[in-house]
């Protein structure tokens, strides 16, 4: 692909971290030192090229927003072309045919996916999707990604993630599970407690978190609660794990507002997404004072200026309907609640919502994104330019991932924790995740999201220099 110049952006004067405005490079220059979080050259690795980085095949996949966001953190650190090769080339990708015989008799075969990124910092860790937009590219970006939410919460995982191209609300129940159970088989052998941990994601659940520990659990001969978190409380779940993301995008909520000495209180809201995270966070809002004016879903949403009743919308969409038909407020677009007059935004339902031109109708203070890569580099420009705080992704919904690890550890243990447990250290979790992105952000002038990736680099980076290469 074509070489084009970086271009730093800034923000009321402060240059930022350059911004990469290209897709993606051949060839980085030669061999540089690398440096540890303290700044002392540590050691000085061979060049290595670049060329074998998957390279995007859609101009628009999150993948380009991935790379360009990793490429700004490398040039930043003044990291070297081998160091950013092995953060930016995922440890081990598999592409599997998952063939399903349909309640019909008719065979038909799917595509599944599992990006294992980066596992320097302890084993694997993400979710599982549904859905027939599902491609490696997608899955790459989601898997480093992860890679970065899990340095950032400080946890001992690295990235991972997974899906089968196919839609399940267009299948029966019994489709589905077989689908489910296939496709975990055929991951068997580079997943388990130890490996890799997957979760639920966009179109799966507890139900199917179920299928996959019961698959793994029944061919190894014993039950295996800690191979994969999102699971019924039945069988080895944890309390409070279904609101965790919403609760963390609210905690970076607050913990924004109050480094501007403001609260949630009397602030409007707006959610473009009304799933798992949409959902609970409207709630949480709602206890701590602040008015949820509009939600969305893919079919669209329902504005009230006065304030949507929360509890009867929930109900409306727990019953299987689109909030765009609840009878509690005007309809509208999901660009047109992007765009509405809102204290605080949160993008919690898909990637690329926020890019260079619809950024520009964002009117909220705070951009809070409950939702992963929602928004592109020239999105972030935008925003940035002006005002407007975005806690980025790796930092707003890393509750989902931070409460996975409390179930993981308490599936190890065989002990289970109480609700106000799992709360008390999902707060502390984020408080102190929040803090030392601020604190970065402060230190070297940057934006929350250059903050947060710069964080999860360097402690992702300084893992690899720690543990060397074998052999």
């Amino acid at each position: 692909m074509d070489r084009q110049q970086f271009q730093p952006t800034q923000c009321r004067g402060i240059p930022l971290v350059p911004t990469l405005r290209r897709r993606w490079p051949e060839r980085l220059t030669p061999t540089r030192r690398i440096f540890s979080s303290a700044g002392i050259p540590v050691a000085t690795l061979p060049s290595v090229s670049l060329s074998s980085i998957p390279q995007p095949q859609d101009p628009n996949s999150p993948l380009v927003t991935a790379y360009t966001q990793l490429q700004a953190a490398v040039d930043h650190l003044g990291l070297d072309e081998g160091a950013h090769a092995r953060l930016a080339i995922p440890h081990r990708e598999v592409a599997v045919a998952v063939p399903l015989r349909r309640d019909n008799g008719e065979l038909t075969v799917y595509r599944g996916y599992r990006v294992q990124h980066n596992m320097a910092r302890g084993p694997f860790k993400g979710g599982l999707r549904f859905a027939p937009e599902v491609d490696i590219d997608e899955v790459r970006a989601l898997a480093m990604w992860m890679t970065w939410k899990c340095a950032v919460a400080d946890i001992p995982y690295g990235g991972g993630k997974g899906g089968v191209s196919f839609d399940p609300t267009t299948h029966s129940d019994g489709e589905v599970e077989r689908v489910t159970r296939r496709f975990a088989m055929e991951l068997y052998n580079i997943i388990g407690p130890n490996i890799d941990i997957p979760a639920s994601d966009i179109n799966t659940g507890e139900r199917e978190m179920a299928w996959i520990m019961d698959t793994f659990s029944t061919h190894y001969g014993y039950t295996q609660p800690a191979t994969i978190t999102g699971k019924p409380l039945e069988i080895g779940g944890s309390l409070g794990r279904a609101s965790a993301t919403s609760a963390g995008v609210v905690h970076a909520t607050v913990s924004a507002l109050e480094t501007d000495n403001d609260t949630c209180a009397g602030k409007t809201v707006a959610i473009q997404g009304f799933g798992k995270v949409g959902s609970f966070a409207s709630e949480l809002y709602e206890e701590l004072g602040a008015k949820v004016l509009a939600v969305s879903d893919k079919f669209g949403g329902v504005y009230n200026a006065g304030g949507l009743d929360v509890p009867k919308l929930m109900a409306w969409a727990d019953a299987g309907n689109s909030v765009a038909d609840f009878d509690g407020g005007d309809k509208i677009t999901n660009e047109e609640l992007l765009h509405l007059d809102v204290d605080i935004l949160s993008p919690s339902a898909t990637e690329n919502v926020l890019d260079g031109e619809t950024a520009k109708g964002v009117k909220a203070k705070y951009v809070v994104e409950g939702a992963n890569g929602p928004t592109t580099p020239e999105g972030d420009a935008v925003m940035e330019a002006n005002g407007i705080t975005v806690v980025p992704d790796i930092l707003a919904n890393a509750g989902g991932v931070i409460v996975s690890y409390f179930e993981w550890v308490q599936a190890r243990q065989m002990y289970w924790w109480s609700e106000k447990e799992v709360g008390d250290r999902l707060k502390d979790k984020m408080i102190s995740a929040y803090a030392a992105v601020a604190k970065e952000a402060a230190e070297s002038q940057v934006s929350l999201r250059d903050a947060a990736t710069l964080v999860a680099v360097k402690r992702v980076s300084e893992a690899q220099r720690i543990r060397g290469i074998f052999p």
